[in-house]
């Protein structure tokens, strides 16, 4: 997708390769002062869609465009998965501007409702929500080694006819010998209404400093539903019998393809800031879905 810019057997352990971690206090998610984001210098990015091609022509023409390296705010113009990749191609630049996104897509989830009127007076309002990505450090079978972020979750899933079989390892702790499954996952706060959450796995408010840990339909143990992690938390998954139960990681848009080993952790060093009109920022979003029905 394009951004259009306006301005065998059971094995032996693996040997785990630290995700490096810098421990952080959690930071409180404050209101942006208006001071902070000089709104008379937007960037708009809109997704390869006519809707949203449509808004970037109306807003340019009402707001002006800024060229992409003197902007001090990026405004997305699409859905949720658009904004995930333009906070990817942010990540990888090591691009810290907030973005603030109007959906011109269809949940929307991370996204504003989409308004030609009074965008400045909107950006200026604007409440800020602080997300951490997950690092995942991936063995593939040739012994390459691939890492990846995710700001929603990275996910082990099975890639033939049979379940995988996956221990589970945290803080260098064996937690759990063999999970026999279609996969599991670790999530982000903000990604804990997504894939988390359609696998049966718990909602978590940002504030909280907790991973969801997710199984994705266990076989054995059967009734086992998971867990809960602090955010300071190294996991370690190892995949056994990997020639027989082949395993593909997966980090958002990243995936890694006969995996034998999985590494994550919080990254703290990366931080993205994602803007939310007044009454209706991300963490009051995540709570309203606990009572969806």
């Amino acid at each position: 997708m394009s951004i259009v810019l306006a301005g065998p057997a059971e094995s032996a352990p693996v040997e785990h390769v630290p995700v490096e971690h810098v421990p952080v206090e959690h930071v409180p998610v404050e209101r942006i002062p208006v001071e902070r984001i000089p709104v008379e210098r937007i960037l708009f990015a809109a997704a390869p869609t006519r809707l949203a091609g449509d808004s970037l022509a109306r807003l340019t023409a009402r707001y002006g465009s800024t060229p992409a390296d003197a902007a001090d705010v990026v405004v997305t113009l699409g859905g949720d998965g658009f904004m995930l990749e333009t906070l990817h191609r942010m990540m990888a630049r090591g691009d810290t501007r907030p973005v603030y996104g109007m959906n011109c897509g269809s949940v929307g989830f991370l996204m504003n409702a989409f308004s030609e009127d009074g965008l400045p007076e909107r950006l200026a309002s604007a409440q800020p929500a602080i997300l951490y990505p997950l690092r995942m450090h991936a063995v593939t079978q040739t012994g390459a080694v691939e890492e990846a972020l995710a700001l929603n979750e990275i996910s082990l899933l099975r890639q033939l006819r049979q379940a995988a079989k996956i221990r589970i390892s945290v803080d260098g702790r064996v937690r759990l010998k063999e999970l026999v499954c279609d996969g599991v996952l670790v999530s982000t706060p903000a990604g804990s209404t997504a894939y988390n959450l359609s696998a049966h796995g718990p909602i978590v408010p940002l504030s909280a400093n907790l991973l969801p840990l997710t199984p994705i339909s266990a076989f054995r143990p059967r009734r086992w539903r998971g867990a809960l992690l602090p955010s300071t938390a190294e996991v370690l998954f190892e995949v056994l019998e990997q020639d027989k139960r082949p395993v593909a990681a997966v980090a958002d848009f990243t995936e890694v393809r006969d995996v034998v080993s999985v590494a994550l952790s919080e990254d703290r060093g990366v931080v993205v800031t994602v803007l939310f009109d007044p009454d209706q920022g991300l963490s009051e979003r995540i709570i309203e879905e606990q009572f969806t029905v």
